[in-house]
């Protein structure tokens, strides 16, 4: 059997007994990052007192290697082995790697279940207390300036034809400042609101027109909800 499984976004406590029974009797993990799977495991062992499984083996596997890797999880789970996926952190699938591997799942007729879980578009979304009718997840910006600029001018269209929208995305704390004075300059009067480190210690929500966020320096894991 296959696993989609969903872990907390940044606070341990979210994780649910659901996700932490399915990890524990898991014959294999696939991670992105194994120390954060051993963190999820110690919280479930202490939290949850649950056994895990003593053959359980950790996998690497991440968007580089999710297609060399597909094939051998495809006869693993032939071999009725269970086989959990975990991101970095919330639901795999979402910037993540993992689809090319489900659809051969799906191609193979191999059952698999998807354990819910948080994930930071949903989080971000109702945080940044903007108004909403629709909402839009773009995943992670693109790089290149006329690239953002290109997409500002399809998220103009798209707002025309569904008023309110709210756009979602995710962006990395090294050039968040960048894509904050494209913003600036393209559509200043844009309602932004900055998720940041959500449900960790040092979670904070910044909000403002892109000028007043330009000025500030940003760390961690970085969700931008956007309203034009």
């Amino acid at each position: 059997m296959f696993y989609i499984v969903g872990t907390p976004i940044g606070n341990l406590k979210d994780l649910s007994l659901r996700q932490a029974e399915t990890i524990a009797i898991s014959d294999y993990l696939l991670c992105e990052d194994t120390r954060t799977v051993n963190n999820l495991i110690l919280t479930i062992k202490n939290k949850f007192k649950l056994d895990i499984n003593k053959n359980q083996k950790i996998e690497s596997f991440y968007k580089e290697k999710e297609y060399e890797k597909s094939f051998k999880i495809i006869k693993l789970l032939e071999q009725n082995k269970a086989v959990s996926l975990v991101s970095e952190s919330g639901m795999p699938g979402i910037s993540d790697p993992g689809y090319f591997l489900l659809q051969n799942i799906i191609k193979n007729n191999i059952p698999y279940s998807v354990i819910p879980g948080p994930t930071a578009l949903i989080t971000g979304l109702i945080n940044s207390g903007i108004k909403f009718n629709n909402f839009l997840f773009i995943g992670f910006l693109p790089k290149k300036e006329k690239e953002i600029i290109k997409l500002i001018n399809n998220l103009n269209k798209a707002n025309k034809i569904f008023p309110k929208t709210a756009f979602i995305f995710y962006e990395s704390m090294f050039r968040v400042i960048d894509t904050l004075k494209i913003f600036n300059k393209y559509v200043p009067n844009a309602n932004i609101c900055i998720c940041r480190e959500m449900t960790k210690k040092f979670e904070e929500l910044i909000r403002g027109k892109p000028r007043e966020l330009i000025n500030r320096k940003y760390k961690g894991e970085i969700t931008v909800v956007l309203s034009i």
